[in-house]
């Protein structure tokens, strides 16, 4: 993980930052891997669980993290992305240490998520931060877990 010069930080998504952390987006091989920040924010309002937040370094959304909290127990990471012009900066291993924050606050002992696969799937970054594969299959996702005690 190279060192993030930005702050980086979760943030509730406003109406006046609804605009750009809706403009965020994936690189054009990466689409197929993760919905888009509208259809995200859409389905968050119907699920209670679902929390989510605007990635920002420093002062600018740089991405968009969705999870379905049910503590103690779930903590499940139903979206994740960082903007194709903000990856390979720390910023997503930074949200991602932040969520952890979060999941350990709420006494979840383990976070969980999913992941589509292929060549440009998210599967070498998630493993790089520590998960591993449960053996679980959802659909045509791959489940992944990560200790957090």
């Amino acid at each position: 993980m190279q060192d993030v010069a930005a702050t980086v930080e979760l943030r509730e998504i406003t109406q006046e930052s609804l605009g750009a952390v809706l403009d965020l987006a994936v690189g054009p091989e990466q689409e197929q891997y993760v919905a888009t920040n509208a259809r995200s924010i859409a389905e968050a309002h119907f699920e209670p669980r679902a929390w989510f937040r605007a990635v920002y370094a420093d002062d600018d959304p740089v991405g968009f993290v969705m999870a379905f909290r049910d503590p103690p127990n779930d903590f499940w990471i139903w979206r994740f992305m960082i903007d194709a012009s903000h990856q390979g900066k720390g910023y997503g291993y930074r949200a991602l240490e932040l969520l952890v924050k979060e999941a350990r606050e709420e006494g979840a002992k383990e976070m969980k998520l999913s992941y589509h696969p292929g060549e440009h799937s998210p599967h070498a970054f998630y493993t790089r931060f520590g998960f591993v594969e449960t053996g679980e299959v959802e659909g045509d996702e791959v489940v992944m877990r990560l200790a957090l005690d």
